[in-house]
């Protein structure tokens, strides 16, 4: 049973700075690709960056430049560093591993002045 538990949510101003990780339980981890999402209030949920397991990275538009997908293999944990952050960023973040069901309980970032 694979369990992805995502932390480091919180409530900043806009132009703060947060780093979201996801620790993966289970030993697929270093084999698969990693995805972050996001599900803002009355929105659906997106896809904000994947990286593949040898690290290849892509980002949706609207975050390219600011945010930063990694992954420590040795740690089974995914990160997002969210750098530059805006109104518009507040979501509940959710971590994934592409085409599985398995999904976090998200973390909530609040974008606030």
């Amino acid at each position: 049973q694979v369990q992805l538990v995502e932390s480091g949510g919180g409530l900043v101003q806009p132009g703060e700075s947060l780093r979201l990780s996801c620790l993966a339980s289970g030993s697929i981890f270093s084999r698969n690709a990693m995805a972050w999402y996001r599900q803002a209030p009355g929105k659906e949920r997106e896809l904000v960056a994947t990286i593949t397991s040898v690290g290849n990275t892509n980002y949706v538009s609207s975050v390219k430049g600011r945010f930063t997908i990694s992954r420590d293999n040795a740690k089974n944990t995914v990160y997002l560093q969210m750098n530059s952050l805006k109104l518009e960023d507040t979501a509940v973040y959710y971590c994934n591993i592409p085409r599985t069901p398995y999904w976090g309980k998200g973390t909530l970032v609040t974008v606030s002045l």
